[in-house]
């Protein structure tokens, strides 16, 4: 009879979780990491009213990062970005590679309603820093402004204004 008892217990005890383990939400659960989400979408891109290209931003990597898949009106340029909020830092980087060879390196914040990445690169051998905010429209719409400084911040050059609509 106490043989049984125990097997019994032995069972019932192999039955149940190894410790009260809790929950843990997914690694980018946090409201931050759903800043740039206002980005996310099938676009047509305009500048100065005629198209630039197409843009698909979309969510990969359970979430952590989004995706960035841009391809010019002409077909000529075509480039991609990868988007990710560090907890740890507090920020927003990107990562953006294209056919070209090019690549940039963006951090910056989201703040009062603009995603704002900015980055040092070298462009023939000078410094230039590159800064891109991105803006939601009440209509839906997207602007993105990329600005260019060649002289550390003190003035800056539209490199493009573009305007994102979304495609159905």
């Amino acid at each position: 009879m106490i043989r049984i008892f125990i097997m019994a217990v032995v069972a019932v005890c192999l039955a149940l979780p190894l410790g009260a383990q809790e929950e843990k939400p997914p690694p980018c659960a946090a409201p931050e990491h759903r800043q740039f989400d206002f980005w996310l979408g099938n676009w047509e891109v305009t500048a100065n009213e005629k198209v630039a290209g197409t843009n698909h931003i979309r969510t990969i990597l359970d979430g952590c990062v989004l995706m960035e898949e841009w391809q010019s009106a002409n077909g000529t340029f075509a480039g991609r970005s990868f988007n990710r909020y560090d907890t740890e830092k507090g920020k927003w980087e990107q990562t953006w590679v294209d056919n070209q060879g090019g690549v940039l390196k963006l951090a910056g914040e989201f703040k009062d309603g603009k995603m704002v990445l900015a980055g040092d690169q070298l462009v023939g051998g000078e410094p230039v820093i590159d800064r891109i905010t991105w803006t939601p429209n009440d209509d839906g719409s997207v602007r993105q402004l990329w600005e260019k400084s060649k002289d550390g911040g003190a003035t800056w050059s539209v490199a493009f204004d573009g305007l994102y609509r979304k495609v159905k």
